[in-house]
């Protein structure tokens, strides 16, 4: 553990941006496999979990969580089984 004061925060300050990266990987992955689940069922709602899975995909692609080539292939992979 660091001693200096400003190391501290940096410490603090980076395990927070890192828990909020995390939950938000976990709800793109989440949503991804839900949308692919329902599309395989054949479920009522696959249209509005293929947008919502979509829309966490860019999310995530913007904040630099995942490339954009890689964004784009999950795009192509989740809109092609529908």
């Amino acid at each position: 553990m660091p001693n200096i004061k400003s190391a501290i925060k940096r410490v603090t300050t980076s395990q927070k941006a890192q828990d909020a990266n995390i939950s938000q990987k976990n709800d793109m992955r989440t949503a991804i496999k839900n949308a692919k689940a329902a599309i395989e069922n054949n479920a009522d709602n696959k249209q509005d979990l293929v947008n919502t899975a979509v829309k966490k995909i860019d999310k995530a692609a913007k904040s630099n969580l995942i490339h954009s080539n890689k964004a784009d292939r999950l795009k192509s992979q989740v809109m092609r089984s529908n």
